[in-house]
């Protein structure tokens, strides 16, 4: 009978251990609100626009009508892709998050590598992720392992 051999690791606990990984979180934490304070102040400012507008409405031309709703959807559609460019999918936020988490991702996961490939690990579960983890007795945790060979017990 081959008995296969597993390990848990705390990417929590692990991540929480690492200083550059909190340095990351923080810029990353202060680069969205700086760029979320761009995007309110352009929603704001469509919002002004609509509010002068709506006031304003009963003494305008239609010619002068069209141009203020012409300001307000250009300004609403700012806002719009000002947001998507910082925080879409594919936008800043994600590119500096992956510029500075992967390096560290990739540390962790070579050293989790490294000890599975020393002690014979079929698979590394992490318990951080995994709900379906119910039970996991503390010796098969190698998380403190991880940070010992990554330098940081």
């Amino acid at each position: 009978v081959w008995a296969q051999k597993f390990a848990l690791v705390d990417m929590d606990y692990i991540l929480k251990n690492i200083p550059a990984y909190e340095r990351a979180s923080e810029q990353l934490n202060q680069i969205s609100k700086k760029w979320q304070a761009e995007v309110d102040v352009l929603t704001t400012e469509a919002q002004t626009l609509y509010k002068n507008y709506q006031s304003e409405a009963v003494f305008l031309s239609e010619e002068q009508k069209t141009k203020r709703e012409d300001e307000i959807v250009a300004k609403e559609k700012e806002a719009a892709e000002l947001k998507k460019k910082y925080f879409g999918p594919e936008g800043e936020l994600y590119k500096k998050r992956e510029s500075l988490m992967a390096p560290i991702q990739e540390e962790i996961y070579n050293a989790v590598k490294d000890i599975s490939d020393q002690k014979g690990y079929s698979l590394v579960l992490d318990r951080a992720s995994d709900a379906g983890i119910i039970f996991a007795s503390p010796k098969i945790d190698i998380s403190n392992e991880v940070l010992t060979k990554l330098g940081y017990n």
